[in-house]
């Protein structure tokens, strides 16, 4: 899976990140490449929480199944 990724220099130094794909992923670095390891972390941190998020109790006349969607 990828994603873009917008690197805003900061006036203060390094680069703020945002993922424009996932509402509220931002992160930020000293360099370049460590503004870019830190997105890769917080994109998975995002997809983690939306994972969580999905995992829904049951009653026991509902019926629940995975459904895979190709990106």
């Amino acid at each position: 899976m990828t994603f873009n990724v917008i690197l805003d220099p900061a006036e203060e130094g390094g680069y703020n990140v945002f993922v424009p794909a996932l509402d509220g992923c931002y992160t930020q670095g000293d360099s370049e490449e460590e503004a870019l390891i830190n997105a890769k972390d917080a994109i998975i941190c995002y997809l983690e929480g939306l994972e969580k998020l999905n995992q829904i109790q049951t009653s026991a006349n509902q019926k629940s199944r995975v459904l895979e969607v190709a990106l």
